[in-house]
């Protein structure tokens, strides 16, 4: 009996034991299965190569599946070619499970089930046009149809409305210039290089090229027909003349005979017209009584007298800084006028701020941005070595553009521009060309500035107006960018 009880209660310590290691078994198989379904799939890693020329960086970004929440390092350099799109190499691990379309919006692509072993890879190359970039700058977004995963990165590829026009080069270009002076009838003396006895060429051959995009080469009907029916008006100093002078001889390839007036050319066959009007301050120049004197003041609160003439314009392209450079400005004494008040002193920044402000409360007042777009050109720098324009300074042998711009390329002057128009109501375009026109030392008139004979010394040279054609040309092709771009 008692053998009997003891060979029972072991058998039911046998079952007990069998029970329990199988109850773990199939609790473990479930939670074996759970764990795989719901665990991420494993890191993968991604190597981008995005066109040089739209990232020109290198560096670290991540990435995540807005699905999946998986977590994956990406590297990035620049590759040199021109196709305009990023090359992305896919390396991935374990397989993922197939999904639907659930990712977020941008350049559709499909990966290909993954391996299921980790010592084996599968590469795939995905290429992601830059034409379809996300709106958001900086990003990239690129989706899956099939799984959803979004990819995001903050470097993105640049739009072509996105590019800093600022960074690039000068391109040595054979099918440059567009135009000569042979067949433009209207450049002035001043600027008309060769005519006054310029023998080297080069300065005219020269192409900004971007680091980020192209510019479209300036076709000038192509011109005529985004200012078809209206008025291009250029207002400023004599670097505007000079720019606006560059102007009418790359439309003359479009047609040969404009109707003239004083400063305002008529294109019949398009309805429009091309116009300059002088003003050098873009305030008005005055006189005020010091004492017993009369003298010549500038009213740093009061806009030029000649606005009924821009008003009405359609496209309005401003610009002021050469005459700020002058002794009086620099000077500002007794020279700067707000209301009656003479100021006996006033630093030439302050009173350029104020100019510029008088000028922008005017535009935010008379001028209808729904008729009209406003550009303001940077100012262009000098370029006098061994002095000033009347004490010796000179660029005569300067024949090619500088290695790198000058470090007081970007002055005061223009930030104070920019400042000025981020402040205003209406959308003003920054037609930003300093730093680029800083490396070119090659194209001011220098000693050919007036007709052989004409100049009594070569110690009077023109350093900081241009050379026609030239540098105004570059000016006037970002000009016609932007103006495609504002469509």
């Amino acid at each position: 009996m008692d053998r009997q009880r003891s060979f029972s209660f072991k058998s039911t310590r046998l079952l007990v034991f069998s029970f329990t290691i199988s109850s773990s078994a199939i609790l473990f198989t479930f939670f074996t299965i759970w764990a795989i379904k719901e665990t991420p799939s494993v890191r993968h890693e991604i190597h981008f190569k995005f066109n040089k020329s739209s990232l020109g960086c290198s560096g670290k970004f991540s990435v995540t599946g807005e699905k999946d929440s998986i977590l994956i390092d990406a590297h990035y350099k620049s590759l040199d070619n021109a196709t305009g799109f990023a090359s992305i190499s896919l390396i991935s691990g374990l397989q993922r499970k197939k999904e639907g379309p659930e990712g977020g919006k941008g350049v559709g692509f499909n990966l290909k089930t993954m391996q299921e072993s980790t010592s084996e890879t599968l590469y795939e190359k995905i290429e992601v046009q830059s034409s379809e970039r996300n709106k958001e700058k900086g990003t990239i977004a690129t989706s899956s149809e099939n799984t959803g995963v979004l990819i995001r990165g903050k470097v993105g590829l640049k739009r072509l409305k996105d590019c800093d026009l600022t960074k690039g080069r000068w391109v040595y270009d054979e099918s440059y210039p567009l135009y000569t002076n042979g067949s433009c009838p209207f450049i002035d003396e001043g600027f008309n290089c060769e005519s006054n006895g310029r023998l080297d060429k080069n300065y005219m051959k020269w192409r900004w090229q971007p680091q980020d995009c192209e510019i479209p080469r300036f076709n000038a009907t192509k011109m005529l027909e985004l200012i078809r029916g209206k008025r291009l008006v250029f207002v400023g100093d004599s670097i505007n003349r000079n720019q606006w002078e560059s102007m009418l001889c790359m439309l003359m390839g479009a047609i040969k005979d404009p109707k003239r007036g004083p400063y305002i050319f008529k294109f019949v066959d398009y309805s429009c017209t091309v116009e300059y009007y002088v003003t050098h301050f873009l305030v008005h120049e005055s006189k005020a009584k010091l004492g017993q004197k009369r003298i010549q003041t500038l009213r740093i609160d009061s806009i030029d007298r000649g606005t009924s003439r821009w008003r009405g314009a359609d496209i309005l392209v401003f610009n002021t800084a050469h005459w700020w450079t002058h002794y009086k400005t620099k000077a500002g004494i007794n020279y700067y006028q707000e209301g009656n008040r003479v100021h006996p002193q006033l630093d030439v920044s302050t009173a350029f701020r104020r100019a510029l402000m008088t000028w922008a409360s005017w535009v935010d007042r008379k001028i209808n941005p729904q008729k009209t777009k406003v550009f303001f050109r940077s100012l262009t720098p000098f370029h006098f070595r061994g002095g000033q324009w009347n004490s010796g300074g000179h660029c005569i042998k300067a024949t090619q553009p500088l290695n790198e711009t000058p470090s007081t390329c970007y002055s005061e002057k223009s930030i104070i521009v920019e400042e000025v128009i981020k402040k205003m109501k209406t959308p003003v375009t920054f037609l930003n060309i300093t730093n680029l026109t800083g490396y070119r030392i090659d194209g001011h008139p220098s000693i050919y500035g007036g007709k052989s004979g004409k100049r009594s010394s070569t110690n009077v040279q023109d350093c900081s107006h241009w050379c026609l054609p030239g540098v105004p040309d570059t000016w006037n092709e970002i000009l016609y960018f932007l103006l495609q771009s504002k469509r």
